[in-house]
């Protein structure tokens, strides 16, 4: 009687377990990376609920990373030199007149900011 034996290779996935697992290990990070990068690009992160008293009303870049900024508070309006090492006043204005819209500042639901939210991403 004669036997044949067959040899095979064994049916793994080329590359080895190190390559694997670092190469998922990065694909997670790098996924993560851009879903931050997403978060503070459309301004989905570090929003604040208790600023009702601080309103920043108007803004221009003055260069690279200087700005001046209005910022509304209870009883004055600021006027603020902001630059990456400091925040200087430069002026006190007196409050800015009320609007009509001021007057009845209700929360919104969850339905408007959702509206809104896909409106200015571009979507309809």
């Amino acid at each position: 009687m004669k036997t044949q034996a067959t040899v095979s290779q064994p049916s793994a996935i080329p590359g080895s377990p190190l390559l694997q697992v670092s190469g998922a290990l990065f694909g997670i990070i790098a996924f993560i990376l851009i879903a931050a990068w997403l978060a503070k690009r459309f301004g989905l992160a570090g929003k604040t609920t208790n600023t009702r008293d601080l309103k920043v009303s108007a803004s221009a870049s003055l260069g690279a990373r200087e700005r001046v900024v209005i910022v509304d508070v209870e009883d004055a309006r600021l006027v603020l030199g902001v630059t990456p090492s400091s925040v200087n006043l430069l002026h006190k204005l007196p409050p800015a007149p009320p609007t009509r819209g001021e007057n009845a500042e209700a929360p919104e639901d969850f339905q408007s900011v959702m509206k809104s939210l896909l409106k200015r991403s571009g979507r309809s």
